[in-house]
């Protein structure tokens, strides 16, 4: 059975989000100091219970305040980031994204390098398991 697929982000959601996956938890007040040009306490709290009906984030309650928290795990948000990404800005080529992210490959140091032929030729692998 598949996951259920959560609804989209706004922009600004996004950003919240993001600093909620920085902060690991955090009251409203210090996820707004984390935005750019940050909106009112009131609408950073509207949109965090936005999120939490999305199920995005999560709540706790300390004293009179909320602690709030990704629902979300951050390896799973990162890899939603990179697909939106690649095909936002590289058609949903993933070839193209990697060509252009090592264009400059001239700073990654030789065990940067071994690690990514080593990701190259495990997918290779992999591909050859798949082939009938």
């Amino acid at each position: 059975m598949g996951r259920a697929v959560k609804p989209e982000m706004s922009r600004r959601e996004r950003q919240i989000l993001d600093a909620l996956l920085e902060l690991g938890e955090a009251p409203a007040e210090d996820v707004r100091q984390r935005l750019p040009d940050p909106p009112s306490y009131s609408a950073v709290r509207v949109m965090l219970t936005r999120l939490e009906k999305k199920g995005y984030v999560r709540h706790r309650e300390e004293g009179v305040r909320y602690v709030y928290s990704p629902a979300v795990s951050r390896t799973r948000e990162r890899r939603n980031a990179l697909s939106r990404l690649v095909r936002t800005f590289f058609g949903g080529s993933t070839t193209e994204a990697v060509t252009a992210l090592l264009d400059g490959a001239e700073d990654l140091s030789a065990e940067e390098l071994d690690r990514l032929a080593g990701v190259i030729e495990k997918a290779k692998e992999k591909r050859k398991e798949e082939e009938p």
